[in-house]
């Protein structure tokens, strides 16, 4: 019997880049959020051979470099079971290249399909190291909710709920090389401090407009994004708290208060953009439907 998997997106309330490690990946400090925009991933075992992914986006590979046939491989080898295959059908929402883990999310929601269709019992933290040798997303979109990610993004430390508020995503066709945003990231001097732990202490203190001031993406810092800037004043001037792009871009989304201002701003625009969303704050990360 198939699984059927909803399977959200992230955005980072923080992105600071703490140093370039002797393996080449980089340590982070991060804040990221669960939020109400999914993928559905179906999952069923066959008699096809392999992994078999089907997919409604024409841009998603289909073949093993696709996450989620990556997931499957890394489950199988980490539980030893041998002579299975699986289809897998991805039904895409959340837009692609956009820093909102849409792909680490279908490979997570993959790993907890054969975990119950295969009754391996494997608890969440067991799936989620699973899932870090996929994609560094892949164990957070798994556990989801408001949590602290350090080290290459893997290792992740719960944190009290974002606060109830309306987060307006959207996402502009200009791209984002990550490559060359980590590179100006490396040549720069330390800040010194972190913004990351500026979020995680209002976080604490429940704090949401404190956290709306603290949004911080590194990236932006070290590239010239006027689109992405755009988005964010028209946010900003439409009153929401704060206004970011979320991991390597190139979505944008901001906070706000108000589910009026919130959908005043949805609706100016998709006056100019596809892939715009209205979204809340989730605690859970894919759940089986």
């Amino acid at each position: 019997m198939a699984v059927t998997v909803k399977a959200p997106a992230k955005i980072n309330l923080t992105l600071d880049i703490v140093g370039k490690r002797p393996d080449g990946y980089h340590n982070v400090a991060m804040v990221m959020q669960a939020v109400s925009l999914y993928d559905t991933v179906t999952v069923d075992l066959v008699d096809t051979g392999g992994v078999v992914i089907t997919c409604d986006h024409p841009d998603v590979p289909l073949d093993d470099s696709n996450i989620a046939a990556k997931a499957a491989d890394a489950f199988y080898r980490h539980t030893g079971i041998a002579g299975h295959s699986v289809m897998v059908d991805i039904r895409k929402v959340i837009p692609a290249q956009a820093g909102l883990a849409g792909g680490s999310t279908d490979g997570a929601a993959v790993i907890l399909a054969l975990n119950r269709l295969l009754d391996t019992h494997l608890s969440m933290e067991e799936m989620a190291d699973i899932g870090a040798r996929v994609g560094a997303d892949v164990p957070f979109t798994l556990l989801g909710g408001t949590r602290l990610a350090t080290g290459t993004g893997t290792t992740l430390q719960k944190l009290p709920h974002l606060q109830r508020c309306c987060i307006v995503i959207v996402k502009p066709v200009v791209s984002v090389s990550t490559a060359s945003a980590y590179a100006a990231c490396d040549a720069r001097p330390p800040k010194g401090f972190l913004y990351t732990d500026e979020v995680v202490s209002r976080l604490y203190r429940r704090d949401i407009r404190g956290v709306c001031a603290c949004l911080y993406n590194e990236f932006e810092q070290v590239l010239t994004l006027p689109e992405i800037d755009a988005i964010k004043r028209l946010m900003m001037q439409h009153k929401a708290l704060g206004a970011s792009m979320t991991g390597s871009g190139s979505a944008v989304y901001g906070i706000f208060n108000s589910e009026k201002r919130a959908n005043a701003c949805v609706n100016i625009l998709k006056e100019n953009y596809n892939h715009v969303f209205l979204t809340t704050p989730i605690r859970t990360g894919c759940v089986i439907e």
